[in-house]
């Protein structure tokens, strides 16, 4: 399962990867985020356990996070539930205007077929793909109310 979404966001590349580096926001300024709960935490490094929800629909899942600020990324390795094993990159690319905030989720299933169609159908598109496009939209919306576009 490959999905990627992506939006642009008007403000400086800095406040844009900040605010997205910064977890314990996510719940206050997204609202489908239930909540972000820090398990391990080493300077770049992170181990949360992470809730949000896809409508009504509550999901959860555990990931070992990476920081990286001189390359402006963002990696998730999802460790628990059916994202199990995802790899998840987050970048963020300076354009003559705006950045353009990419995420990019990676998922191989270890079923074939079923697990495939399961893997693209349900997990992709019906979770992944809304939560990760609700995620852009509202960080957009955040970012741009708090640091002008």
């Amino acid at each position: 399962m490959h999905s990627e979404s992506s939006i642009i966001i008007y403000s400086a590349l800095d406040n844009i990867f900040e605010t997205a580096a910064d977890l314990s926001l996510w719940p206050k300024i997204l609202p489908h985020y239930r909540y972000v709960n820090f398990l391990e935490k080493k300077s770049t490094k992170f181990r949360v356990e992470m809730a949000a929800k896809r409508n009504w629909i509550p999901i959860k899942w555990t990931s070992d996070i990476t920081i990286n600020p001189d390359k402006k990324e963002i990696h998730f390795h999802h460790l628990k539930a059916f994202t199990k094993g995802m790899d998840v990159v987050w970048t963020f690319t300076q354009l003559d205007s705006g950045v353009d905030v990419r995420i990019v989720h990676d998922l191989k299933s270890k079923i074939p077929i079923i697990g495939k169609f399961i893997a693209e159908q349900i997990v992709g598109k019906f979770f992944i793909h809304y939560v990760a496009n609700q995620t852009l939209i509202h960080m957009k919306q955040y970012i741009e109310q708090k640091y002008g576009s």
